[in-house]
């Protein structure tokens, strides 16, 4: 994942989660968070437990979120008395001294600055590929976004003239699909279902995104579904099971060689050993030789795991689909079970 993907999945992150962006620049971006985003990356649960508990008016932290560094200028020294960038020493007030605006107990004995925020205070951190703070997004991506449920934009209706809207229900998933052995491949398949007809249809996640689409439901629409969940659910795990079926499998055979000669090695080797070893030293020697099978069996072992990443409805208009895209019609699978 390069910098720049890095960059559009933090804004469309901020954009999803209605954060207010002050100032964008191509290498950084200036943003308060919303509740939503706050909760997410902060971790300030006690503080939101106490802002739900109370009804208090809550106050998100506002972060600069850097993705260039080398083209992000310093900012511009405050006040007076700094030598060549260093601020100076300026001695701790005395203990019986009244708090100062904003000051707390902690940040005037121990140092600790606690994550509170104040008016006009920005915390700036560089986002790259396997940071904390990306990571956070990821987590909320994943956990938020594993089901969604959308309707295809309508043109309006005039109210009273009796005219609806149908839209045909898809079911859209996304199976991640590791091949592992000791080495790994992943693949992902994006298949799609007509809850009416039970056609099959590949690559459906791209198609979708060339639609108008919006988890607003429309008015005046007509919904019609003939196929259950659990029906439809089995029969895309058998198609996805049908395709993996005709792939290339020299990759497992490869792998059982080199497990074999691996069992081969510790077993020539452990089989002389265990031969001139005591009563006392041999079961422990045995013990270890049973966990390195084991190690070498997990690592080399060869194996094809499947994983539901995603999924959602899609609510498509009848008329203009004529229930299965023109563009599918090469990758339909007519389900006659149905």
């Amino acid at each position: 994942m390069n910098q720049d993907q890095v960059k559009d999945f933090c804004m469309r992150y901020l954009t999803a989660t209605n954060c207010q962006i002050i100032e964008k620049n191509p290498a950084f971006v200036k943003v308060k968070l919303s509740p939503e985003a706050d909760k997410d990356l902060t971790g300030r649960s006690y503080y939101w437990s106490f802002v739900e508990r109370t009804g208090a008016e809550p106050e998100t932290m506002s972060f600069v979120f850097v993705f260039d560094p080398e083209r992000r200028k310093p900012p511009e020294p405050q006040g007076r008395g700094t030598t060549q960038g260093r601020a100076p020493v300026v001695a701790p007030p005395p203990s019986n001294a009244p708090l100062q605006q904003g000051e707390s107990i902690l940040e005037r004995y121990f140092g600790v600055t606690p994550m509170i925020p104040q008016q006009g205070r920005m915390i700036e951190e560089t986002i790259t590929f396997g940071c904390r703070r990306l990571d956070q997004m990821f987590a909320a991506a994943h956990s938020k976004g594993s089901f969604l449920q959308l309707f295809e934009e309508a043109p309006p209706v005039q109210r009273g003239s009796g005219v609806s809207h149908r839209y045909t229900t898809w079911l859209g998933v996304n199976y991640k699909v590791e091949f592992t052995c000791d080495m790994k491949r992943e693949e992902l398949h994006s298949l799609g279902i007509c809850m009416s007809t039970g056609e099959i249809a590949g690559d459906f996640h791209q198609h979708m995104n060339e639609r108008a689409l919006s988890p607003r439901m429309p008015a005046h629409c007509q919904l019609r579904d003939v196929i259950s969940l659990e029906k439809a659910v089995h029969q895309l795990e058998t198609h996805l099971e049908k395709q993996l079926q005709k792939a290339d499998y020299e990759w497992a055979r490869s792998a059982h060689e080199r497990m074999s000669e691996e069992v081969s090695r510790i077993h020539s080797y452990y089989g002389e050993l265990l031969t001139t070893l005591e009563a006392e030293q041999k079961e422990e020697m045995h013990n270890q030789y049973i966990r390195r099978q084991q190690e070498i069996e997990w690592q080399y072992r060869p194996r094809v795991e499947v994983k539901a990443m995603n999924c959602g409805w899609f609510h498509l208009l009848t008329d203009s689909l004529l229930t299965v895209p023109s563009s599918f019609a090469n990758m339909r699978q007519k389900n006659n079970n149905i």
